[in-house]
């Protein structure tokens, strides 16, 4: 079983932010090279990525998300709390 690679979001050696330096086309080859920012929720954990995006699916709706995760609808909130603090972080460290 092939297990997927993940981005690496922070510097093994210093933990700053990593940037992208080059962009390929799979499909003709183009490259684009320079140095550019990560999009705000690739600079996420996956964890939050993917809670994002199941918080997306079920239309903001957090009692649908702790239903779907059986969880109790405080902790979700808490969770959702915790993702937007982040958020927030990631913002003021782009800046």
């Amino acid at each position: 079983m092939m297990t997927e690679k993940k981005m690496p979001r922070l510097c093994p050696s210093c933990n700053t932010r990593m940037k992208v330096k080059k962009l390929v086309c799979t499909s003709c080859a183009t490259e684009v090279e320079g140095q550019f920012d990560l999009p705000l929720l690739a600079s996420l954990s996956v964890e939050d990525q993917l809670f994002i995006v199941d918080f997306v699916k079920v239309g903001g709706s957090l009692k649908q998300m702790a239903e779907n995760l059986k969880l109790s609808y405080p902790t979700v909130r808490n969770q959702l709390d915790e993702v937007i603090a982040r958020i927030k972080n990631a913002q003021k460290a782009k800046t």
